[in-house]
This record gives C-alpha cells, structure tokens and sequence, in this order.
C-alpha cells in the first residue's frame, strides 16, 4: 500500500516507518525540512511541507490509500498558555488539512489518528476501556478535539481509526529515554506517591498493532494502542531499577514536580487504568504484555 505520513520522522514514526516498509509498503512522509534526515530506505520517500499550514503537500495525499497522522507538539513540557496553543494548533491544524486533503469519495481511505490514553483523564484504579467516557481535563479535552477533528474524515468515505496511544517505550528516546539516566545515576524513584497507574506499550507491539488494523478492514473507531498489564508508577521504577540493578527508592515529590512542571506536574502524579478491550477481543497479540520483559528487551538488547 501507499502511505502518507505526517510526524514520521519523530520517536514513533522513525520506527513504525521502517516495520511497514520491511512488510512491503510505500510510505511518503512530509516534513517540514529535507534536511538531516536520518532514515533511508528503498520505498520510503520525503515531501517538504508544513502540515499546520495549507500547501500544495495536499495535492499529493489523495495519491495514497493510507493516511497515518502522528504529528503533535510533545506535551513533555511546561504548559503555559501559549505552549497549550502549539498543543492545540500541532493537532487540530495538521488533522483538519489531511482531511481537506482527501478525495470527496474516500472509501478506499483508511484515516489513521494519533491520540492518546490521556483522553479518559483521571479515575484512580477504575479499568478504562474504548467504551469508558472522555475526561474534562486540558489533557482530554485536547485529545477529544484531536478526534472530532479526525472523524470528520468519515463524511468522504474513508475508515478511520483513532490510536489512543499508552506511554511508548522504545530505544533512543521517549518517556524512558528521560528515565534511564536518573536511575543510572541512582536518583530513580516513584513519582509522588508512586500509585498512579502507568498505561505503556512497547514500540513493537506499537508498530504490529498498525499492521494488524491496516489488514483488518472491519475495525475502526477508537483502539487503546497500550498493554493488557498496566502498572502502578512505583512497579514501574522497580522494574527499571531490577533491569539496570540500580536502586529505585528516591521519590520524588509531588509539591516539587507541581512547583517546577505546573500543569503538566500534576498530570504526572495522576493516572489511568487503561485496557486494549478492542484489540483483545480481536485476537492481537501482545508481543511484550509485562513490563520487565519489555524494559529488557529495550534496555539490553
């Protein structure tokens, strides 16, 4: 298949392109800049353009049968209000001018979207599936514009299916890449009280879990792209902690993440439960369901 791409040349993108290339597909990724581009392979081609800008990058979307949307500002950061407008405009933007993009008679489409976990907001320990309802923080406010964006995509035809993604984990970067080296400098520890839930999924379960949909044409809607086995905030330093045999006993404290992330602080110390009942009941298999396995597979492969 043909593949249109935005946000390819990020964390997730960088790997999933490369897993869909090997199963035989074409991907096109736009990117503001054609320079230092890092990823070469036959079949994989770059387009200049900047998606939260209407351009002639449009004309060239209709030209494929697959869109993937992974483009998004990093919420990884302190939210004043005009990082949350980045937020919004990285998001709303981009998906509104994909959907332009596509032929009235979209039926052979299928629409990929990134989202996020963080739509539910918070619930404690309640188990959150694709049936629990959106929260009513920034977080989930965000990520439900993100897909009413996404959905209206549905009105030319095309199949489209909204990625709720957990917490990625994956080598050189993301939310682990921040984590390693304060444990590798014994400074590692739970956040807060520690018993948040921490919904994760390994980059390889990530990246077969687009494969999986692209080949199942009945599926569409939300799917939670997390592990079956979420896990408490402190279970999770433990595990880095066993798999670099390094200590995880430095919390750190709520008031001070507060004081120094805002916002976003307080995100961190919440959490959610979240389940992949969709892709369970449609038979997906989980390379890397539990935690420690996933960690090692990641930190000593």
């Amino acid at each position: 298949m043909k593949i249109f791409m935005t946000g390819g040349t990020g964390f997730v993108g960088t790997y999933l392109t490369g897993q869909l290339i090997r199963e035989g597909h074409k991907v096109t990724i736009l990117t503001p800049s054609l320079t230092g581009l890092k990823l070469k392979m036959d079949g994989l081609t770059y387009l200049a353009g900047n998606p939260t800008i209407k351009g002639s990058w449009q004309e060239s979307v209709r030209d494929h049968e697959v869109i993937i949307n992974l483009a998004g500002a990093s919420i990884f950061s302190r939210w004043t209000e005009a990082q949350k407008k980045i937020l919004l405009s990285s998001r709303i933007d981009t998906t509104r001018h994909l959907v332009e993009a596509l032929p009235n008679e979209s039926k052979y489409i299928t629409f990929f979207s990134t989202s996020a976990v963080g739509y539910y907001g918070f619930h404690e320990d309640e188990e959150l599936t694709e049936a629990s309802p959106g929260g009513d923080d920034f977080l989930a406010h965000l990520a439900r514009d993100w897909e009413v964006e996404a959905l209206r995509a549905q009105t030319k035809g095309a199949r489209v299916i909204l990625t709720r993604f957990g917490i990625v984990l994956g080598k050189n970067g993301g939310a682990l890449g921040q984590m390693i080296p304060l444990f590798k400098y014994f400074m590692g520890g739970p956040l807060g009280s520690g018993r948040q839930w921490f919904s994760w999924v390994h980059m390889a379960d990530l990246a077969q879990a687009f494969i999986f949909l692209l080949a199942h044409k009945e599926i569409s809607g939300a799917i939670n792209l997390c592990s079956p086995k979420p896990v408490r905030n402190k279970d999770l330093g433990k595990a880095i902690g066993k798999v670099l045999h390094r200590p995880s006993f430095l919390p750190a404290p709520g008031f001070m993440i507060e004081l120094i992330l805002g916002e976003f602080g307080s995100v961190l110390l919440k959490g959610q439960r979240v389940i992949p009942r969709r892709l369970l009941d449609a038979s997906f298999k989980f390379r890397y369901p539990d935690i420690e396995a996933a960690l090692k597979s990641v930190i000593e492969d």
